[in-house]
C-alpha cells in the first residue's frame, strides 16, 4: 500500500467518518426439517479476551442504561453495543495520550493493552462468523481515504491486521465516489442497507466502514396461524392492538420479584434473544436501575429450560441517536474537545478531534425470526426460580430485550419496546 504524504494546512477542516457496525439479523423459513445441532458451539477466546468481552458488555449496559434515562418514556430504543464498541475501538487505535486513556475508560477497556483489545475483537469476529452453521454471519471492513491525504501507516496496518479492513484510495471529488462507497455497503449487507452517505464533504478525508450481515431463524418458530390481534398496554395507560405471536415450548426461563425473563434461541443456540418483562407494579425505569453487569451475568446464567406459554408482539421500528453527550458522560469528553483531543495516531500533524458519534438502527421481529441493522458513524475534524409446571408470559406491556451470543455472553443488540409498531 502506497500512501502519499503531503503537508497539511492546519487552517483547513477535515472530516474522518467512521461508520461501524451495520448489523443485520434476518430470518427466513427453514426448508430443511432436520434441526441440525442444537447445542451451542463455544467460541474460544484467550483469558484476556473473555475479560475484554465482559468489559465491553459493561460498556453496552452502561450506555443503554443512560439512553433509557435520556429518552422519553414513550420512545422505542434499539442499539448495537458491538457496533458502537467496534467504531470507537477503531478510532481509539488512532488516539494518543489523555485522549487514548479517556476513550479506553469510556469503552470500559482501560485495564487492557491495545494488543489484547484488538486481538479480542479479531478473534470474536472470526468466531461469530463460523460458530453456527445454521446462521449466516458475514463481517466486512473497509477504509476509503482521499487521494493525497497522508495517513499514518501504523493506523491503517492495525485496522487491516486486526479488522481485516480493505484499504483503497478514492477520488472524493468524483461524483461517483458516493455511489462506490454506498455500493460496497449494499453488497456487504445484501442490499439491506443501501445508503450510508448522501454526499462527501469537500474537507472529508477518510471513511472507515464496518458491515455485518446476519441471517438466521428462530430455533423454534412461531406458527403464523397462532398470531392474534391482542391488546398491548402502554406506559401512559393507553392501549394498542398488536399482532401477538404465541407458542408453548421448553425454552430458557427465569424470574424474580422484579421481572419475568425468557430466552429464545436462533439456529443451534449460539445466538438468542433475551426478553425482560417487568412484573405488575414495576416499570422499565425500575428494571433499568438494576441493569448492571453483575446482575446481567447472574440473570443470563440463571436460565433453565422449562415449558413456557409465551405471547410476544411483532414489531418493526428504527432508531437514531447522536451519542456525543452520552459518551461525554461516560468519560471521553476530551475526544470531542478541539483544543485537547489527540488523534495523532491517524495523522501525526495533530489537530484532530471527534466531531460526532451517530448511531442508526433498524429491527423487525416476526414469526420467523429477527432482522436488525445498526450503523455507527464517528466524525473527526481537523482544526487549529422453581422448575415445574408451565409458566405463562404474556408480553403485553413495555419490555426490554437483548440479542446475545450465548457462549461468550456478547451483547450484540439491546432494545426497549415502549410501543410495538409495524412500519
Amino acid at each position: 500500500m502506497h500512501l502519499e504524504r503531503n503537508h497539511i494546512n492546519m487552517k483547513r477542516l477535515y472530516y474522518i467518518v467512521i461508520a461501524s457496525g451495520i448489523v443485520l439479523l434476518s430470518c427466513s423459513k427453514n426448508d430443511n426439517p432436520d434441526p441440525g445441532p442444537t447445542t451451542p458451539q463455544p467460541i474460544e477466546l484467550k483469558e484476556a479476551g473473555e475479560q475484554v468481552v465482559e468489559s465491553s458488555n459493561e460498556f453496552g449496559l452502561d450506555i443503554f442504561r443512560l439512553l433509557l434515562n435520556d429518552e422519553p418514556e414513550e420512545k422505542n430504543i434499539f442499539i448495537s453495543p458491538v457496533s458502537i464498541s467496534l467504531a470507537l475501538a477503531m478510532t481509539w487505535n488512532g488516539a494518543n495520550n489523555a485522549t487514548e486513556d479517556s476513550m479506553a475508560n469510556a469503552l470500559r477497556l482501560d485495564q487492557y493493552t491495545a494488543e489484547e483489545i484488538n486481538e479480542t475483537f479479531r478473534d470474536l469476529m472470526a468466531g461469530l462468523t463460523t460458530v453456527d452453521e445454521k446462521v449466516l454471519l458475514e463481517i466486512a471492513n473497509s477504509i476509503w481515504y482521499r487521494q493525497g491525504f497522508s495517513v499514518e501507516p501504523d493506523f491503517l496496518n492495525i485496522n487491516s491486521t486486526y479488522y481485516n479492513a480493505e484499504v483503497a484510495a478514492l477520488d472524493f471529488n468524483s461524483p461517483e465516489a458516493v455511489d462506490i462507497i454506498n455500493s460496497w455497503v449494499s453488497d456487504q449487507t445484501h442490499e439491506k442497507i443501501q445508503t450510508v452517505l448522501d454526499q462527501i464533504d469537500p474537507q472529508a478525508v477518510m471513511f472507515l466502514i464496518n458491515a455485518l450481515y446476519f441471517k438466521g431463524i428462530w430455533s423454534i418458530e412461531f406458527n403464523e396461524e397462532s398470531t392474534k390481534d391482542e391488546t398491548f398496554y402502554l406506559a401512559n395507560g393507553s392501549e394498542k392492538t398488536v399482532g401477538m405471536m404465541h407458542f408453548e415450548e421448553e425454552i430458557g426461563y427465569f424470574e424474580n420479584d422484579l421481572f419475568q425473563a425468557c430466552e429464545m434461541n436462533y439456529g443451534r443456540g449460539n445466538f438468542s434473544m433475551v426478553v425482560l418483562l417487568p412484573k405488575s407494579g414495576y416499570t422499565i425505569t425500575d428494571l433499568a436501575d438494576q441493569l448492571l453487569p453483575e446482575n446481567w451475568n447472574n440473570w443470563t446464567s440463571s436460565f433453565a429450560k422449562i415449558k413456557v406459554n409465551i405471547g410476544f408482539p411483532k414489531f418493526t421500528f428504527e432508531y437514531e441517536k447522536k451519542l456525543n453527550d452520552i459518551l461525554g458522560l461516560m468519560g471521553m469528553g476530551i475526544a470531542f474537545d478541539p483544543m485537547q483531543a489527540d488523534l495523532t495516531g491517524i495523522n501525526s500533524d495533530g489537530g484532530l478531534y471527534i466531531d460526532f458519534v451517530k448511531h442508526n438502527t433498524f429491527v423487525e421481529v416476526n414469526e420467523e425470526g429477527t432482522e436488525a441493522a445498526a450503523v455507527t458513524v464517528v466524525g473527526v475534524n481537523l482544526t487549529s426460580m422453581p422448575i415445574d409446571d408451565i409458566r405463562y408470559m404474556l408480553v403485553n406491556r413495555p419490555f426490554l430485550f437483548a440479542i446475545r451470543e450465548t457462549t461468550t455472553n456478547t451483547i450484540v443488540f439491546m432494545g426497549k419496546v415502549a410501543e410495538p409498531v409495524e412500519e
